[in-house]
This record gives structure tokens, sequence and C-alpha cells, in this order.
């Protein structure tokens, strides 16, 4: 598994570094700050990325938020402290763990695997929103479409929606394009 690991720390991070990798992880860049963090793990290919941090800025939990929306990777924070509001400001950053008193050696593998499982389950779950969201939008698409035609020509719903069926196979397309093109049409007029 290869990690990217943020420690503002030069001592910590050779540390931290040669514990992760005693562990069994490949640490593949090492940063002193967050800063363009997306960026980081472009160029480094991380798998996840472990934050040794004193205490998590508001920079810090931005870089993680913009990289939680364009890379979305496991993020795991070892903190020395843990404010309420600063470990909620970090999960909705989307940080997949975060653990108070710091990094130790014997805690890293468990925590790690158990971030890994966590930020896999909210992706599944995050793409099945966006699949709900966007088949949702189809069918508003369609139900519009149809209420044109019912009105354009006085047609029934179930006529509407065989008719464009029809239109959708004789032109092998999606019932959805065949929407949107008809939507367009009545729009431009």
């Amino acid at each position: 598994m290869r990690i990217l690991l943020v420690d503002s720390n030069s001592r910590r991070a050779c540390e931290v570094q040669a514990g992760l990798e005693a562990a069994g992880f490949q640490v593949v860049a090492v940063s002193a700050d967050t800063a363009d963090l997306t960026r980081l793990v472009r160029e480094s290919q991380a798998d996840v990325i472990v934050c040794d941090l004193d205490d998590p800025s508001r920079d810090a939990l931005e870089s993680m938020r913009v990289l939680n929306r364009d890379e979305p990777r496991p993020v795991v924070v070892f903190a020395s402290r843990g404010e309420p509001d600063q470990i909620e400001a970090a999960l909705e950053a989307g940080v997949a763990a975060y653990v108070v008193e710091g990094l130790a050696p014997a805690r890293v593998r468990p925590v790690l695997e158990v971030a890994i499982r966590r930020f896999r389950a909210f992706q599944a779950l995050r793409n099945e929103l966006d699949e709900a969201r966007a088949t949702l939008a189809e069918r508003t698409l369609i139900e519009r479409a149809k209420g044109v035609l019912m009105q354009r020509r006085r047609l029934s719903e179930g006529e509407a929606y065989r008719l464009m069926r029809r239109w959708a196979m004789d032109r092998s397309q999606r019932l959805v394009e065949v929407a949107r093109q008809l939507l367009s049409e009545h729009d431009a007029k």
C-alpha cells in the first residue's frame, strides 16, 4: 500500500516513516504540510494519506476537503489534540479516521485498515447516491418530455411514452436522449 506521509516535524516524520515501513507499508512521499495535497497525491499516486499533525489547521482541513472532492483517498489524521469541533470539521472534510494522542506504531496497521474499509464503504454510498440522483434527473426529463408530447399532440401518457420509446429505438438512442432533444426543440420555440 502506497502512503503519502504529511508531518511538519522532520524528525518525527522520519520516525513515523520507519514505523509505517516496518508495518509493511510503502511510503512514496513525505511532505511537511498539506498545501497542494491533491497535486502531491496525483504525483505520488498514493493510496492512503497519513497526516501526523499537532493541531490540524483550517488550511489543512480545506486541503483535505479539496482532495476528497477531486482525488478521493482515505485520509488518516493522527493528532495530539482532539477537540470535538476539530474532529467534526476533520470528518466533514473527508477524513476517514482521526486518532488522538499521536501515532503509536502498534496501532498503525489496524487504524489504516479500518480507515480504508470505512472510506470504501463511504465511497460506495456516495456512488449509489450519485447514481440515484442521475436516475431521478433522467426520469424527470422523460416525464417533462412526455408532458410536452401530451400537450402538443393531445396524447395520453401511455401513448406519449410509447412514441418516445419508438423514436429512441428507431434512432438507436436512449430514451433520455430523445427526451433531451424533444425538450431542447420545445424550449427553442
